[in-house]
């Protein structure tokens, strides 16, 4: 006889929303346990007893549901024995990418993944979460339950509200792994680079130049707060107060705020950029107001993406190495049988062009 799970936790109810009939909710409460392979083919699923005591419903509301699972083809029952989860059969070939904004660092990266993904037989299909830890949970969910065969995320910041959600899913389910940053993981697989790494290299690179100051550039585009534009902003801040004490930061919200004559005021002989849209709009902006680049001011972008290259002048850029970061997820979720923990960390270089 098949074992029977005990993984699913009682008292759904403390989630509850008040606007989702007490029914749907606990089917898709069963329903996640399923696609996420906490609940296995062939385990035994709670009875209408056990739905009725666990979760304090209704005999009505706990047949209702497994009516509902066994409809939608997640359960079978079959008579004097009870439900059992049904074999889903294999998963889509399809590899699924939640973001939180969009960049032209990540269009770069989405599209080296579904290069190597093409090779592998399988199909990248993205999604935007808006920096909505929600939506991100959301959409998690959705893909589990169309089969998906693995979840790539760009975290959000709020990691400490997904990291339940994320610590409840079986390794034998969805293969999913973190992408580009990550502050809360340590024990889950991730490919992310190093963004103060990659921060401070810009800036040692603008300061040996000469004692003037640095500014960092901002990208109002990226969606609301971000794990990301924290972590530059801040990682900027300290460079500047440990190498430069005697300069005050300066942060531009949008590279279309970046005025020459304060900067010259404050002493500021470069400029870090988020990224390459970024650098490019300060670059004109600046050569418009009649400032010699590099001459008088230093720019270093970030992101490494085609626009740095070809770029007139071309840009001084950090290099995220998007294409190692590619190969590792590739090699990770095209991987056959059960793989080890994959917890890889690039590492960015600065590429010194004519900025």
């Amino acid at each position: 006889m098949k074992r029977r799970i005990t993984k699913i936790q009682a008292g759904v109810g403390r989630q509850l929303l008040p606007f989702v009939p007490i029914y749907e909710q606990l089917v898709a409460f069963y329903r996640q346990a399923i696609v996420s392979n906490r609940l296995m083919p062939d385990d035994r699923v709670d009875s209408i007893t056990q739905i009725q005591r666990r979760h304090r419903v209704s005999r009505e509301t706990a047949k209702r549901v497994l009516n509902q699972l066994e409809s939608e083809g997640y359960i079978i029952q079959r008579a004097g024995k009870g439900s059992f989860v049904a074999d889903l059969g294999p998963k889509l070939r399809r590899w699924g990418m939640v973001l939180p904004f969009f960049s032209v660092q990540y269009e770069d990266l989405v599209a080296r993944i579904s290069r190597l993904a093409g090779l592998a037989g399988r199909e990248v299909v993205r999604y935007f979460d808006y920096n909505n830890w929600e939506e991100e949970i959301r959409l998690v969910e959705k893909m589990q339950e169309d089969r998906y065969e693995a979840v790539m995320i760009v975290p959000t910041l709020d990691e400490s509200r997904t990291w339940e959600f994320y610590s409840g899913l079986s390794p034998k389910g969805c293969r999913l792994v973190l992408l580009d940053h990550t502050m809360s993981y340590r024990d889950f697989n991730f490919v992310i680079q190093s963004y103060d790494l990659g921060v401070v290299r810009a800036m040692d690179h603008l300061l040996s130049r000469g004692p003037g100051g640095v500014a960092f550039v901002a990208n109002e585009g990226w969606t609301g707060r971000n794990m990301v534009l924290e972590l530059m902003t801040e990682t900027y801040r300290m460079a500047l107060l440990g190498k430069r004490p005697g300069f005050e930061p300066v942060i531009f919200e949008r590279a279309t705020l970046v005025d020459a004559a304060d900067l010259r005021a404050r002493g500021v002989t470069g400029i870090v950029c988020c990224d390459d849209v970024s650098a490019i709009r300060a670059v004109g902006r600046l050569r418009e107001q009649g400032v010699a680049i590099p001459g008088e001011m230093g720019v270093v972008s970030y992101g490494n993406t085609d626009l740095a290259r070809y770029f007139t002048p071309a840009l001084t850029s950090v290099d995220p190495h998007n294409e190692e970061m590619a190969r590792q997820v590739a090699a990770f979720l095209s991987a056959e049988g059960e793989s080890e923990l994959i917890q890889y960390v690039v590492q960015p270089e600065l590429v010194v062009r004519e900025t």
